[in-house]
């Protein structure tokens, strides 16, 4: 099955990961070759992939939108199966450091969170099957490319998964707003750990909540009492890449 990326660091970072084939690339008339553009030109140049030049008003007529100028078709995106992240952990010789997602529904938060993940060095994501976000072009385009770096799990049930993560000493941590919740800034979490985070609407769902060995929150201070799904994910994961700092 075949995508077309779209942005330039989508499709930059897509051609330097080289997880899925280019078909081609193409670029509006009048872009400016430098940059990331100039970058994208010399890699597909290198990788003998097709070029074609479109005006702009043809490139936007594809559905991609804030294109920059630059969209690629390439295979869809290759996910992989948990384990390979407990692999990486070994490989790294680091704990596992791992991010799963309850029923994320919103491309761009899912961008958002992801390529916070992925600058702090997490070791992969696990996104539900159903009723979530899956890695789409405009996932892509929110995670200026990041996802093309990170190893993604799509599982059919999230709660066996868990499981099977404690099975590996891997601890789970729910982020939620929870009158037994840690201050995340108190907690504990320099140790083979899963984050957890809920959707936007209904945080994590019961049975997720309950497989959680600890939750924690963050505190809050005006008239609005939550955060966005991937703002307070980051904030949480920046925590635990701190901590996992200060103990190497």
């Amino acid at each position: 099955m075949l995508e077309l990326l779209y942005g330039r660091n989508a499709v930059h970072e897509a051609l330097l990961a080289g997880r899925r084939r280019c078909l081609n690339i193409t670029v509006a008339e009048g872009v400016q070759e430098k940059g990331t553009a100039e970058q994208i030109l010399a890699l597909a140049a290198q990788q003998n992939i097709p070029l074609k030049r479109i005006q702009r008003s043809q490139l936007d007529s594809l559905g991609a939108v804030n294109h920059q100028g630059v969209a690629g078709q390439f295979e869809s995106y290759p996910y992989v199966d948990w384990q390979a992240m407990l692999e990486l952990s070994r490989k790294q010789e680091e704990s596992p450091f791992l991010l799963l997602l309850d029923s994320l529904q919103d491309p761009q938060n899912l961008g958002s969170l992801l390529r916070t993940a992925e600058v702090v060095g997490v070791h992969g994501i696990v996104i539900p099957r159903h009723r979530a976000a899956e890695i789409t072009p405009a996932v892509s385009n929110a995670s200026a490319g990041a996802v093309e770096h990170l190893l993604i799990a799509q599982v059919t049930n999230l709660v066996r998964t868990m499981e099977e993560m404690k099975q590996e000493g891997i601890w789970i941590a729910g982020v939620e707003s929870l009158p037994e919740a840690q201050d995340y800034r108190s907690a504990d979490l320099n140790m083979p750990l899963a984050l957890v985070i809920g959707s936007e609407g209904h945080g994590l769902g019961h049975l997720v909540r309950q497989r959680c060995d600890l939750w924690i929150k963050l505190p809050m201070r005006g008239r609005i009492h939550s955060l966005n799904a991937a703002v307070a994910g980051s904030i949480v994961l920046y925590e635990a890449w701190q901590q996992r700092r200060n103990q190497s």
